[in-house]
């Protein structure tokens, strides 16, 4: 029977009607295969009505697949409503809603589906249970897919190698790598999907190790792996920091001609990135013909990683002069360089990008945000941030609440860890590490007190070194040194105090003159690591601070005999018009230095006239006394805020990241900066942000 159907051309091009042939027998008419849009399935579906063939079971399936799976871009609605007037659905119906669920991730209906198609008593089949099985993988639903696996077993349908690779995923996503082994292991034949299906499980899982071994006993077993493996093993490489494996893989692909693979050559890179190789990564990522965005991302996020934070902005820029559009990894990967770089410009941008694109804000991207926000002193937006997420996990408060801790704001961070605890949010070890911070920047004493016993008795959480370190700062800052270095002594055998624990209450001595305690500390740092001249200088500054000059002598002879590692360099960045300058001290590498030293000196006479005195104590070890002075105001710090006044407008706020703590000579001058030329400047240093204003700064000068 031959009957003509008049399709619209503006959907499907023909100048002829179409004519369908034998619609009952034929199981995949051309026609259905020509179908783009709803509105063309419609025609058709009224077709089939008029002339009773959708009674047909074979036509029905044909149009139902057509509804729900040909047309990969449209939603199922339509589909379900196909699928709810059939009289009867056998499993072969159900089999098809259940594959155009899960390809357009609707897995939780998937499931859903499934459960309906047990209560009516259609039996399933092999073809039924790896749709179910991968909804329950996307939505980690652990009991459901032990439930289906018992069907499995008792149906016999266990032995299908798909509904196997199924159980494999599942139970490998859902965090239990080691039931998706065991089942592996039963599997009488193993294909290479069985293999990839549990290389995929451990990655997604996060099993790195696991998927690394599993690689070796593939290749002790001589069985043949192919490039989705070699992709999964690479990415496994990167985690664990097998460099030794994925340089084998990389020689197998040269040698296997396989160069041309991008997603191959995009794993390589960031293995060799993550790593820490990045050069071999951007040399490799160079050489790509073809650079999509997760290309870029990695190498961006292998900068990143590896603290090379210029270098990922400066990518970033590529990346946007290539015309790739970035993702939600790219920008989470920007987000965390702006934030170690403190480029609030750069990062606003962002921002602004994320907002234009309409991208979701989702749990990680919005944490990178708030993270950014914080560590470049807008504490104000991170919490506008944090208020517009719709979903919050425990990082995304605990990130929050160190925010507001480094900001100087103790009481607020405070306030929103009672919040987290109201909303059932759970702390962990990272939250406690906020919390304790916030009553060390605040001086709320007995507050930290109370909450590091907390965190054991009501949390259930044990202390780690991170922990015991903020409690010494809390102490020390404080004043209270005696009971900082009881506390130390104290601590539980399986948790020995480490020399930065020793070096923070060296710090608090220099503030409060203690030389027992000072001396006491450098010993023990001394027996712990390679003393760096910053730990000698601390105690040194301690003797001169109490009128022992001999001895301050002594300590700084002692360190120039023994050769004492200096310490880190002192770098003070700061962002002008999206890009970053970085200033060391008394550094000439900037082509505008002779500019910049001119803006300095100027600087410091304008407010030596308002009432600054320089500390000379400040200055490097080895300059001689009349070029102390000039050591102290060419500080790394100085040097950038001088840079920034030259450069930025009147009235507009300057920022400085430095990788050390800011002296006590940089702070006072900076307080005196800000009230002469009436700028706000923020500094952020190694533990904390100084918001300097008026003459004043956010710390009360408790630091």
């Amino acid at each position: 029977m031959a009957v003509a159907l008049s399709i619209s051309p503006a959907k499907i091009t023909t100048t002829k009607p179409i004519i369908i042939t034998q619609f009952p027998d034929n199981p995949k008419p051309l026609i259905l295969e020509k179908c783009k849009t709803v509105r063309d399935l419609n025609q058709i579906h009224a077709h089939l009505i008029k002339t009773r063939f959708i009674s047909s079971p074979s036509v029905a399936e044909n149009f139902l697949e057509s509804a729900a799976i040909l047309l990969r871009h449209q939603p199922m609605d339509y589909a379900i409503s196909v699928f709810e007037k059939l009289n009867e659905p056998n499993s072969s119906a159900y089999n098809i809603m259940l594959r155009g669920l899960t390809l357009k991730n609707f897995s939780h209906e998937a499931i859903l589906m499934f459960k309906q198609m047990k209560e009516t008593s259609v039996e399933p089949d092999e073809f039924t249970f790896p749709c179910v099985l991968k909804a329950c993988s996307r939505l980690r639903a652990l009991e459901e897919g032990k439930q289906i696996h018992g069907q499995l077993m008792k149906l016999g349908c266990r032995s299908s190698g798909f509904a196997e690779n199924g159980l494999i995923k599942m139970y490998a996503n859902c965090g239990q790598s080691g039931i998706a082994r065991k089942v592996f292991d039963e599997m009488s034949e193993r294909d290479i999907f069985a293999w990839n299906a549990l290389f995929s499980g451990y990655t997604k899982s996060g099993s790195w190790k696991e998927a690394v071994d599993l690689f070796h006993y593939m290749l002790e077993t001589d069985t043949k792996f192919d490039e989705v493996t070699l992709v999964s093993v690479l990415t496994a490489c990167g985690r664990v920091g097998a460099l030794k494996l994925g340089e084998w893989i990389k020689e197998y692909i040269e040698a296997n001609g396989l160069k041309r693979n991008p997603t191959l050559i995009t794993s390589l890179v960031d293995m060799y990135a993550k790593c820490g190789h990045v050069d071999k990564a951007r040399s490799l990522f160079n050489q790509m013909s073809h650079k999509d965005v997760v290309a870029w991302s990695a190498m961006i996020s292998g900068y990143n990683q590896t603290n090379r934070c210029k270098e990922a902005l400066s990518l970033f820029h590529d990346m946007q002069k290539a015309n790739i559009e970035p993702n939600e990894v790219t920008m989470v990967s920007v987000l965390s360089s702006c934030a170690e770089l403190g480029a609030l410009a750069t990062g606003k941008w962002v921002h602004i990008h994320i907002n234009k694109k309409k991208l979701p804000l989702t749990v990680t991207l919005g944490t990178a945000l708030l993270h950014f926000y914080a560590k470049c002193g807008s504490i104000d937006n991170s919490i506008e941030v944090f208020k517009k997420m719709s979903r919050k996990n425990v990082l995304s408060w605990s990130v929050l609440i160190q925010g507001l801790a480094s900001n100087g704001q103790g009481e607020k961070a405070l306030n929103y860890f009672d919040l987290m605890l109201t909303k059932h949010i759970q702390p962990n070890d990272i939250t406690f590490i906020g919390v304790l911070s916030a009553c060390s920047h605040s001086g709320l004493v007995e507050k930290g007190r109370e909450l590091f016993s907390s965190m054991i008795k009501d949390f259930d959480i044990e202390p780690k070194i991170e922990h015991y370190g903020c409690m010494v700062d809390m102490l020390g800052r404080a004043g209270l040194l005696e009971e900082a270095y009881q506390f130390i002594q104290n601590m539980p055998m399986n948790m020995k105090p480490n020399a930065l624990i020793w070096r923070t209450l060296l710090a608090s001595c220099k503030v409060y003159k203690n030389i027992g305690i000072g001396e006491e500390s450098l010993k023990k740092i001394m027996n712990l690591e390679t003393v760096h001249s910053g730990d000698y200088l601390l105690l040194s500054s301690i003797y001169a601070s109490v009128g022992r000059l001999e001895d301050a002598f002594r300590v700084r002879r002692e360190m120039k005999e023994k050769g004492v590692v200096k310490k880190t360099p002192g770098c003070s960045s700061i962002e002008v018009n999206g890009v970053i300058h970085e200033f060391f001290a008394e550094d000439d590498a900037n082509f505008e230095s002779e500019k910049i030293y001119a803006a300095t000196e100027k600087m410091m006479k304008k407010i030596k006239l308002a009432g600054y005195v320089m500390n000379k104590e400040d200055a490097r070890l080895e300059a001689e006394e009349h070029d102390k002075e000039k050591s102290v105001s060419h500080h790394s710090e100085k040097l950038a805020i001088a840079f920034g006044l030259i450069k930025t407008s009147i009235g507009t706020p300057i920022r400085v990241s430095k990788n050390l703590r800011v002296c006590n000579d940089c702070h006072e001058a900076t307080k005196m900066i800000s009230k002469v030329y009436k700028r706000e400047i923020i500094v952020r240093d190694r533990t904390r942000f100084h918001h300097f204003k008026d003459g004043l700064c956010s710390c009360n000068d408790y630091w």
